[in-house]
């Protein structure tokens, strides 16, 4: 018999037990709670943050400018990795009928279906109803940082459906699959580093070089989300009546060819699902030489998305799960 001193603690065995029902329970309060206002919401601290440290930056100099992103993007993203240690930390010695539930929430504040799946629907319902003008609006204010004022019906129906997808991969794939290998530290650390991107990695003359560092380390972190979202759409294909041959040969074909080499993998994916055209003016064209897109590709592109994250989080439960099971079956063998 194997010396009782290997024996874990039943608390650490039992709080592992649980874990492998976060993500899904995480999943069910973002869609039903929504987010919080950004008083409370860590992202907007994060935001708040970076939009400090943006104004203290230094004015001219590449070099300085350089490496005051890079101080921003590092050091950010590992305060924020600490913060969600601490919280997972706190999480574990609270009641045990709440630990699940409290980290459950903490991991739900770093990514957002709920609120990404409103956005496609605020601009779907206008463009339904004809109401041109609103749905352009709304795709600005909601969704894209570009010039939204001339875009026809079909442009701005692929505009939304490119946001959609790329919001997928970025803002809940990302989070959950760093959640997945490295806990609420590494779900944390990601936001931040995203978020920094989102508000620095700009061609601008003010954020050409103070963004270039948070750009990359972004493009780095996203390289197996924005991958792995791909595939999830291709293999939802069906689904929502697409071809999953047609997804694959669309993905394999068109995914390089936007400025971001993480981006048109999940926009490529999913205008080969729809079997629709994706097309940014002076840009690119994604699933070129298919129909252009209706608003009614809107709400199958919102359905994918949903199917894509419901996927992704049922393999990550059962992943989660049979670890857990082995993990145990191994401390019972050592006792």
């Amino acid at each position: 018999m194997k010396q009782n001193a290997r024996k874990e603690p039943s608390n650490v065995v039992s709080s592992r037990a649980w874990s492998c029902l976060v993500l899904p329970l995480a999943l069910v309060l973002d869609v039903t709670l929504g987010d919080p206002t950004n008083r409370w919401h860590p992202v907007a601290w994060m935001g708040a943050a970076i939009g400090f440290l943006q104004k203290q930056a230094p004015k001219h100099g590449r070099i300085a400018q350089f490496f005051y992103g890079t101080l921003i993007a590092i050091g950010g993203g590992s305060i924020c990795g600490i913060i969600g240690g601490l919280l997972l930390w706190f999480s574990r010695r609270v009641p045990k009928p709440l630990t699940m539930l409290l980290e459950a929430y903490l991991l739900k504040m770093v990514f957002s279906l709920g609120g990404l799946l409103k956005a496609g629907e605020a601009v779907k319902i206008p463009l339904s109803q004809g109401n041109l003008d609103e749905a352009r609006q709304q795709l600005g204010w909601h969704l894209v940082s570009r010039d939204t004022t001339q875009l026809d019906e079909s442009q701005v129906a692929a505009a939304t459906i490119e946001s959609l997808a790329e919001n997928t991969s970025d803002s809940v794939i990302a989070p959950l699959f760093f959640y997945a290998i490295g806990g609420l530290p590494a779900a944390y650390a990601y936001r931040f580093l995203n978020t920094a991107d989102a508000m620095l990695g700009y061609r601008d003359a003010a954020r050409e070089w103070l963004g270039k560092a948070p750009a990359r380390l972004d493009d780095m972190a996203n390289i197996v989300p924005a991958r792995l979202t791909a595939l999830l759409m291709i293999f939802s294909a069906p689904t929502i009546n697409g071809s999953r041959q047609n997804a694959w040969a669309i993905w394999r074909r068109d995914a390089g060819k936007t400025s971001s080499p993480n981006a048109g993998h999940p926009m490529a994916a999913t205008a080969g699902a729809l079997e629709v055209e994706l097309d940014k003016v002076d840009h690119y064209s994604l699933g070129e030489g298919q129909r252009r897109a209706h608003w009614t590709d809107i709400d199958r592109a919102i359905w994918l998305v949903r199917l894509v994250v419901g996927v992704a989080v049922s393999i990550g439960t059962i992943v989660s799960l049979v670890w857990q099971m082995q993990h145990r079956n191994r401390i019972d063998s050592e006792i």
